[in-house]
């Protein structure tokens, strides 16, 4: 070979390397500062000491050496009457029965009970992906799968976020997840998106993600209906650096709860690498620790998933398998799931959908905890795996693969239609609450809208003093569903006011609970996950699958000459 023709470059590595993928981050292993994915050598190695009712050993510490996690977990979630027995087993047998048809979700979680941190990470790396998958389909609290979406936009536009709140309802997604550009906006960003949300269907729960303060402030005000950016983390280091402890964030679920709203703690693999406080140990180890701790707390469940940290698993190996393992972590220990996919890790289309489907295959209670039902460029939380632009894609994949991903196919009609219905419902509360004015063009606009952009400019400064006054005066649900029945959105009123109700039943704090459109409950009590092979769990019903097959770019094989 002559010099110069060293440097020449071959034609196939060059299209290569423009390829999105290419465009993504990926490091090799450093387990002293935490980038490994599953099994760090410095993790512990599972062991249980108990004396008298009390561990006193764990995954080789003693109790004096205890750190407020392993505490935590030692006195709240483990169970110490069965911990020996279970921690004798083998951890291949205990993999093999998580897949096993003929082994009860039942008997998975008795036995999740009793196993220490250390121990579930040890059974966990007995099992592949498609493993986990068969797992987390059996696994899972609630029967019937559902989705969660982030409704946003970079202005705080109320009357947008209203309309799109409405059309993600109409598409499917019984949670609806928002928050801010600007904190102030945050009491009409919660308004818009309870008016928009019930303007689709009745039951749909909503959230405004915020410090922690104002999100409880307006749970209670009833204009919110969950939480669930109540983060934890699987270090004491990283821990004490977020000004809290477990304890702490016990007091402040068991808050949400004496007021009726839905609880979900936030935590995911990569995390503690990303604040520096790994202490050595593998992302899938702390996160454990989270999951076991969010058990111990009594909390709901658990949105996990690495979440806005994804960018970390996703960029060592075995990464995106730590996250579906995190995951079916969170089952096994009979909590709710919210798997994540809700915020972007990669430019590659084919590598996004691969992660999604570890999720959309099995089922989770909420696939994404955060599909972006509007353009990413008006997501404020940095973008999702998939935002509208993919829709249609999901759509399809829902049909290809006869599986329920929680969405409808929907016509443009229909969502013209509802999208006005909402603005305009939020143009007649805003008016009896003597905010400032929606216009008939606003309403147009956000009619028709894709994007912010396609918006008018409201009165930053007037609108920031009128969101204000939600708080100052204690504007609640009940004045928001009055107005609307004095405005003649009746339906609209009646389906707040219904919200507001099941704040006192109650029964919506059961683990994986979603609202159905006739005010119905649906959770792992009255609809619990009993898969145990071919013909049982969830199947499609006729008319779901009437549904998900009818999608509009399908035309009968007869129309053809």
């Amino acid at each position: 070979m002559q010099a110069s023709q060293q440097t020449k470059r071959s034609g196939r590595f060059r299209v290569l390397e423009s390829q999105p993928i290419n465009q993504d981050g990926f490091v090799t292993e450093w387990p002293e500062m935490g980038f490994v994915a599953m099994a760090s050598p410095n993790d512990p190695k599972p062991s249980i000491r108990v004396e008298s009712g009390k561990v006193v050993e764990l995954d080789g510490k003693s109790r004096e050496q205890f750190d407020m996690l392993d505490q935590f977990i030692a006195d709240y979630t483990l169970d110490s009457t069965i911990a020996e027995k279970v921690m004798a087993m083998d951890g291949l047998d205990i993999a093999r029965k998580l897949v096993d048809i003929h082994v009860s979700r039942s008997e998975m979680i008795e036995l999740a009970r009793g196993m220490t941190p250390a121990k579930v990470v040890e059974v966990l790396n007995h099992m592949n992906v498609v493993e986990m998958m068969m797992a987390l389909q059996k696994m899972r609290a609630r029967k019937t799968p559902s989705n969660q979406c982030h409704v946003t936009n970079v202005r705080d536009n109320p009357v947008l976020m209203a309309a799109d709140a409405a059309e993600a309802g109409l598409r499917g997604f019984d949670e609806q997840e928002t928050t801010v550009g600007i904190v102030r906006y945050a009491p009409f960003n919660a308004l818009a998106l309870l008016i928009g949300s019930q303007t689709a269907r009745g039951g749909i729960l909503t959230q405004d993600a915020l410090e922690e303060a104002t999100e409880l402030r307006l749970a209670m005000l009833g204009l919110t209906s969950y939480a669930e950016t109540i983060s934890i983390y699987g270090t004491e280091s990283v821990f004490i650096d977020g000004d809290d402890t477990p304890w702490s964030k016990s007091f402040l679920a068991s808050a949400y709860a004496s007021r009726g709203a839905k609880m979900r703690f936030t935590s995911g693999t990569g995390s503690e690498v990303q604040m520096a406080g790994a202490e050595g140990k593998s992302m899938l180890y702390l996160e454990v620790r989270c999951v076991m701790m969010a058990k111990g707390a009594g909390v709901q469940g658990l949105q996990n998933g690495s979440i806005s940290c994804i960018g970390v698993p996703a960029a060592v190996p075995s990464g995106l398998r730590a996250v579906l393992a995190e995951n079916l972590t969170t089952t096994m220990f009979d909590l709710e799931v919210a798997s994540g996919n809700d915020q972007t890790f990669s430019h590659s289309p084919i590598r996004r959908s691969a992660k999604m489907l570890c999720q959309m295959l099995p089922g989770t209670d909420f696939i994404f905890s955060g599909y972006s039902a509007v353009p990413n460029s008006d997501n404020m939380f940095a973008g999702s795996n998939m935002d509208t632009t993919d829709m249609d894609d999901y759509l399809v994949l829902q049909r290809d693969m006869m599986v329920d991903g929680g969405l409808r196919p929907v016509d443009e009609e229909s969502v013209i239609q509802i999208r006005h219905e909402a603005a305009s419902a939020l143009q007649a509360v805003f008016d009896e609450l003597g905010f400032p004015a929606i216009t008939d063009e606003e309403v147009e606009s956000a009619t028709y809208a894709n994007s912010s952009e396609d918006m008018p400019l409201r009165n930053v400064v007037d609108d920031l003093k009128a969101a204000e006054r939600i708080l100052n005066e204690g504007i609640t649900g009940l004045d928001v569903a009055l107005a609307l029945e004095k405005r003649g959105y009746r339906e609209i009123a009646e389906r707040i006011f219904n919200m507001l109700k099941q704040r006192v039943a109650g029964d919506y704090l059961h683990t994986s609970a979603i609202i159905d459109k006739n005010n119905i409950v649906r959770s792992a009590v009255n609809d619990e996950n009993d898969y145990s092979g071919p013909g049982t769990g969830y199947r499609l019903s006729p008319e779901r699958w009437e549904e998900i097959k009818n999608i509009r770019q399908a035309i009968s094989p007869q129309d053809f000459d």
